[in-house]
């Protein structure tokens, strides 16, 4: 079987040795950070669609549904669940963008897929975007911790072996089949606020974005996400003045923060689901409580729009 069987292309373009960006939304994208990183580079840069991946034989429906999208004249048109791709020149060279949901099943042959693409036009590396739940302020600058196996590519961007044993997402099963296929890879993760998952983190995405350009060698396309930051922070504010308790972990956190703490450079993706196992007692049960009080507030505040 061809390697890119499942593959549709929109248009063959001659790119030279691109860098690809990949995000999924699901597990590993919390509080939608790194989609919308990569969302707001297709935008930014104004990239030109490629090729999507034919989800039928990668996801399932049931969990990742379909939705229906009425045309002009009333015609009913299905739009499905897909991974797309985008290319893009830039001034540190060409890049391909990957975005769309996490698959849910057939990882290895959906991993094939892509590293197909990326075979097809000698691609100089693959960059994943990621995003994990954390003990982190939202009040501070964003935690990104980069990960990579290669140690020209540790060396260049100042990045840290990868040490992460356990559960992954499809991003791990991607960096496990780059390296079967020595194509260089490295991983960004950025922490956001655990007390503030379910609110789309800007800020999170822009340092992203910031750190992936640096990789790239080319100008991030800040401008538009930049006027969404104020927005989240006032947002997250309200919610931190109108809970004491809340108010007093994020003090505790920001303390931490200003003392110098920062989160361990190996990514555990039990991160991705944030727990207190690490608390004990009283304390415990207390930030549990907390972070029950805190999604219903989010809850209401949705249900109240």
């Amino acid at each position: 079987m061809s390697t890119m069987d499942h593959v549709r292309w929109l248009s063959k373009p001659s790119l030279k040795r691109p860098v690809i960006v990949t995000a999924f939304t699901g597990w590993n994208d919390a509080a939608d950070a790194a989609s919308n990183a990569v969302r707001n580079l297709i935008e930014g840069w104004k990239a030109q669609p490629l090729a999507e991946i034919d989800p039928e034989e990668y996801t399932d429906f049931a969990t990742i549904r379909p939705h229906v999208r009425l045309k002009e004249g009333g015609a009913r048109n299905i739009v499905w669940p897909t991974v797309g791709m985008w290319h893009m020149a830039g001034a540190g060279g060409d890049v391909i963008l990957v975005l769309g949901p996490e698959p849910s099943m057939k990882w290895r042959s959906f991993s094939e897929q892509i590293l197909g693409v990326a075979d097809h036009f000698g691609a100089s590396m693959m960059l994943t975007l990621g995003a994990l739940l954390a003990d982190v302020p939202h009040s501070r600058p964003v935690q990104i911790i980069g990960t990579a196996n290669d140690n020209d590519l540790i060396e260049r961007f100042d990045l840290q072996r990868s040490r992460y044993e356990g559960p992954t997402g499809i991003i791990g099963v991607l960096h496990d089949v780059c390296n079967t296929l020595a194509l260089p890879s490295a991983a960004l993760w950025a922490a956001v606020p655990a007390y503030a998952s379910q609110v789309p983190s800007p800020k999170a995405s822009l340092s992203l974005m910031r750190r992936s350009c640096e990789i790239i060698g080319t100008p991030a396309p800040v401008a538009s996400i930049m006027n969404l930051i104020e927005n989240y922070e006032e947002q997250i504010n309200s919610l931190v003045s109108d809970d004491e308790d809340l108010a007093a972990y994020v003090e505790r956190l920001e303390t931490m923060t200003d003392n110098g703490m920062s989160l361990d450079d190996e990514v555990d993706d039990g991160q991705l689901q944030f727990d207190f196992a690490h608390d004990s007692g009283d304390d415990a049960a207390d930030a549990a409580t907390l972070m029950d009080e805190v999604e219903q507030f989010l809850r209401d505040q949705g249900e109240g729009k």
